[in-house]
């Protein structure tokens, strides 16, 4: 079940980032920006560290304990999310840090529908696997 209750937390999260903070961020005007990405960056780092640590955890105890073919379909979903976001986003994110460049922002927001799509599948998935 903790599987099940970590890809939950991170899909909520997601979801939560794709549909309510990013696009915020994407209309902070020019003027702003810094100020505004600076500020979201303090705010969502802790909480990515925390639910990414919940992902790996739950995620190295149900590969080992149980390593079903639904519960290895959503931690290998939940990896691709955490490299996404350490491929792609992070640097996207540090790069903007000190501008608003039109195509970075687009290059993160495609990151993060990519990043909510896996969050998603994974927690079908460990729930999937938890219930069969």
């Amino acid at each position: 079940m903790g599987l099940v209750a970590a890809t939950a937390l991170h899909a909520g999260f997601q979801l939560v980032v794709t549909l309510l903070v990013y696009p915020a961020l994407a209309e902070a005007p020019e003027e702003t920006w810094t100020t505004a990405h600076a500020a979201h960056a303090r705010r969502i780092t802790p909480v990515v560290a925390l639910v990414y640590a919940a992902l790996i955890g739950a995620g190295t105890v149900a590969v080992i304990d149980e390593p079903l073919p639904a519960q290895t379909v959503a931690v290998a979903v939940s990896a691709v999310a955490m490299v996404v976001t350490a491929a792609i986003a992070a640097p996207a994110h540090h790069r903007l840090g000190g501008s608003r460049d039109p195509d970075l922002l687009r290059r993160l927001l495609r990151a993060d529908r990519v990043r909510c799509a896996a969050a998603l599948v994974s927690a079908a998935a460990a729930l999937a696997g938890a219930l069969s």
